[in-house]
């Protein structure tokens, strides 16, 4: 299975190193890099192109979320940005889906659900790897 590199917004230190922990361990992801603020994330992201998934959650030691995600709106195809957040209520969802994200989690009854879409992306990744190589795709 491919490694798919991630870029993790949380200002939560426990919550960073917990994430980092058990995505690695369930999803096969790589959090290569972290930030706790708007400002550090986009600049980041805005650098860097070698990431395929940003997880983002919504309030920040300072910025928002809301904010990182509007200044992924430029990435390519591959990259996929998730929010995830404690207030994933109805209006949220639909704001995030409007500046982007291809999907929201709540942190307290949807992290399964976060785990099952790095599944699905490091599954993708590994499908357009083989695709290149010109063997076919993989299953999925």
């Amino acid at each position: 299975m491919q490694t798919l590199i991630a870029y993790l917004v949380e200002d939560n230190p426990t919550v960073r190193t917990n994430l980092i922990e058990t995505l690695g361990e369930i999803a096969q992801l790589k959090i290569t890099a972290h930030s706790a603020t708007q400002q550090e994330a986009s600049q980041w992201l805005g650098r860097h192109s070698e990431w395929h998934l940003a997880i983002i959650d919504l309030f920040l030691k300072q910025g928002s979320g809301l904010g990182v995600l509007a200044a992924c709106r430029q990435r390519a195809s591959f990259q996929k940005v998730v929010i995830l957040t404690n207030y994933a209520t109805p209006e949220i969802r639909m704001r995030s889906a409007a500046l982007g994200a291809d999907a929201v989690f709540d942190k307290s009854t949807e992290l399964d659900g976060l785990m099952d879409y790095c599944i699905e992306q490091t599954r993708k990744l590994a499908g357009r790897r083989h695709d290149a190589s010109g063997h076919g795709s993989l299953p999925t």
